[in-house]
């Protein structure tokens, strides 16, 4: 197989996604460095390592506030998740967000090859497969978002929709999570801008060209996180975990600092399930693990602060003098010390309001002893939901929105039996093992070289 030649937004948990892709089949990855800089020459920053080379720029000031925290994040990511209430339209910032990206189309095109795969990832580069068309490029190009894809009605919102559609056609092929986002996506092409679509190959025939769209759901590195267990950090991390619970189950939850993965709604739900329940509050400690991201963008700020205040609120209300309830950390830590956790809890939470997939949630089953595994409470709104609600049999599905619901879940959870637990994990444990980052790396490059 050729060389890929993989461009991606800002550094995060699609980092080590690709990172574990490449490092199967060599390559190079290009794009934004994470750094502010002032120096508009074009410099990058190649490293080489473990078969990867790295290659990025630094943007301004000007461009991370316009582009980054702007446009990707003020205005596609709300939206693509379906918070039209918060998204926010400015012309300044999309004029940027194109600059940008005809910006990183000139600084990766000299690092092109002849025979290279190229692969474009997530919201913030939508229009680059475009702008490399326009400068010549004729390799295969590939596009994989990582989040959702809105309904058309939600989409249409948006100022010059239909632009931004697009720059997508001049992929050969458009990667999705779900069938849920390809459908969508597949209906605004259709409706909106009058393109042939065959849904059941997913081609798109609009003004001359044929792109085909298809969903690949992404895994985890399995033999990766899998030897994250055996590791020292670990084993010190479920003991440390399991003793300072003092006999109480641990339920755990592990998410970015973001108001996509419905944290206010999550508390809200364990208050209500501490309401109903109050003499279990001996039996149950809630561990909120909320790395801060993003934190520049103001609808950010407000969720840290709600967060702190309902957490505060219970603690206050349900707290003796040995025991607190829910321990909320806006901290991050490192896988293996993660896997430690997530072994250690007996319950995973795991409730977005809307997620492209949601790796937590396979990380949490990957992590479990199969002897005696723990509960994984998803929301039905995650793209995992579609692969780990196994028809019932597998994690409690659960509508975020519902406090009720929730602590019926909860209560299901720190219930269930034994014999329970072990069918719901043995029927889920077999995708997450088997569809692994390595697997979807290997389908969509073989579509994309028409293999």
């Amino acid at each position: 197989m050729p060389k890929a030649r993989g461009a991606a937004g800002a550094q995060g948990g699609l980092a080590g996604a690709l990172n574990a892709a490449l490092k199967e089949n060599g390559g190079l990855w290009f794009g934004w460095s994470g750094q502010e800089s002032e120096d508009r020459t074009g410099n990058m920053n190649i490293q080489r390592g473990d078969g990867v080379t790295t290659a990025t720029i630094d943007l301004s000031k000007r461009d991370v506030d316009e582009y980054y925290n702007g446009y990707a994040n003020a205005t596609l990511w709300p939206l693509f998740h379906y918070r039209i209430d918060l998204t926010e339209y400015e012309s300044k910032t999309g004029k940027s967000y194109e600059r940008v990206n005809d910006r990183f189309a000139e600084s990766v095109l000299p690092l092109i090859e002849e025979d290279d795969l190229v692969w474009v990832h997530d919201y913030h580069l939508i229009p680059l497969g475009e702008r490399l068309r326009q400068r010549g490029v004729k390799n295969r190009i590939g596009f994989f978002l990582h989040i959702p894809w809105p309904p058309t009605r939600l989409l249409t919102s948006l100022p010059f929709h239909e632009r931004l559609v697009k720059t997508l056609l001049d992929y050969d092929l458009i990667g999705f999570q779900t069938e849920e986002w390809l459908g969508s996506f597949l209906h605004y092409c259709a409706n909106e801008l009058g393109a042939e679509v065959d849904e059941a190959s997913g081609r798109i025939s609009f003004e001359g060209r044929e792109t085909r769209a298809k969903a690949y759901p992404i895994g985890i590195d399995w033999d990766h996180f899998q030897a994250q267990g055996d590791s020292g950090e670990a084993r010190q991390a479920e003991q440390r975990l399991l003793s300072s619970t003092r006999h109480r189950t641990g339920m755990i939850g592990v998410d970015r600092l973001d108001y996509s993965k419905g944290l206010p709604e999550r508390i809200d739900g364990i208050g209500r399930f501490f309401d109903q329940n109050p003499e279990r509050t001996r039996d149950l400690v809630f561990i909120q693990i909320a790395p801060p991201s993003r934190e520049d963008v103001d609808s950010y700020q407000r969720i840290r602060a709600e967060l702190e205040q309902k957490t505060g609120q219970i603690n206050g209300a349900r707290s003796e003098v040995d025991i607190v309830p829910i321990r909320y950390v806006n901290r991050g830590y490192s896988h293996g010390e993660l896997y430690g956790f997530f072994r250690a809890a007996k319950i995973g939470l795991v409730t977005p309001l809307r997620d492209g997939m949601n790796l937590v949630a396979k990380e949490y089953v990957a992590a479990q002893d199969p002897k005696d595994p723990g509960v994984l409470i998803l929301s039905e709104f995650a793209g995992a939901a579609h692969q780990l609600g196994c028809d019932g049999e597998g994690a409690v599905l659960v509508n975020p929105h519902s406090p009720d619901a929730l602590s019926r879940a909860i209560a299901q959870a720190l219930d269930m039996p034994l014999g329970e637990r072990k069918s719901r994990y043995e029927a889920m444990i077999t995708t997450v093992r088997d569809d692994s980052i390595q697997g979807w790396t290997i389908d969509f490059c073989g579509d994309l070289a028409g293999n």
